[in-house]
């Protein structure tokens, strides 16, 4: 039987929940400059201002939220209406631009398509997907430009129910190559979870990271306290398809 051991990722831990930092990380000279490139975007391209090329929806955070929010009860009554339209037309309409109304970081189960369960077509939804549905440096990059070049108006961190991430997290399981890389962004979810209910560590988890987006993005938590967007959690139901806001 093989000894489980608590992973580590002190390369990404500046930007955990601070319940779950164990030590300051020394930034490298690679990360400096990432630094650097950030703040050269934000001052060169007027980062929390989206780009007029871009950013084409006239929808406000609320009125895209809604969207959201219609969109999957049409896709729980089984009455979408996104994919009706001939694919050749909206490959064409979408080949030259991308003007989305809303984002999503979401997790990578393939029982979640997420543009179905919102009933949007292509080029409407600016999607980023990872196991755990969790903020790593990568994907707060890709959601800042989301919200900052696209000007998306909402942004959902969409879990769901029965999430192989969480599950292997709660049980520390041992896994080969990166996986485990995964845990130390859930495990406030499970060490704040009243009970061992995945479900609620699910929702825990949802909620965690619309928090960290914000506590580690400037970019995001600006456009949010600007009301140009709305971060908000949900809970996605993989039985009978309904999203639940949290």
């Amino acid at each position: 039987m093989s000894k489980k051991t608590t992973p580590t990722c002190n390369c990404l831990q500046h930007l955990l929940p601070l319940d779950s930092q164990e030590k300051p990380v020394r930034l490298s000279r690679r990360k400096l400059l990432s630094a650097g490139l950030m703040a050269g975007m934000a001052g060169g391209l007027g980062i929390v201002s989206p780009s007029p090329a871009h950013a084409q929806t006239t929808l406000t955070p609320e009125q895209a939220l809604e969207k959201l929010r219609q969109g999957n009860e049409r896709f729980a009554r089984r009455a979408i209406t996104s994919f009706q339209e001939d694919l050749d037309i909206l490959q064409r309409r979408t080949a030259g631009k991308q003007e989305p109304f809303a984002a999503a970081l979401a997790c990578a189960d393939s029982r979640m398509p997420v543009e179905l369960v919102f009933d949007q077509s292509i080029g409407k939804l600016f999607v980023a997907r990872v196991a755990g549905n969790i903020a790593t440096p990568a994907i707060i990059a890709s959601l800042e430009y989301g919200a900052a070049i696209l000007g998306i108006k909402a942004l959902v961190v969409l879990g769901h129910v029965d999430c192989g991430a969480i599950k292997a997290a709660a049980a520390n399981a041992g896994a080969p190559g990166q996986i485990s890389a995964l845990y130390p962004y859930i495990r406030p979810a499970i060490n704040a979870s009243s009970s061992t209910d995945i479900t609620e560590m699910v929702r825990q988890n949802a909620i965690n990271q619309a928090r960290l987006l914000r506590s580690a993005s400037p970019v995001l938590a600006k456009l949010s306290d600007d009301g140009a967007l709305r971060i908000l959690p949900a809970l996605y139901d993989v039985a009978d398809g309904r999203v639940s806001w949290l």
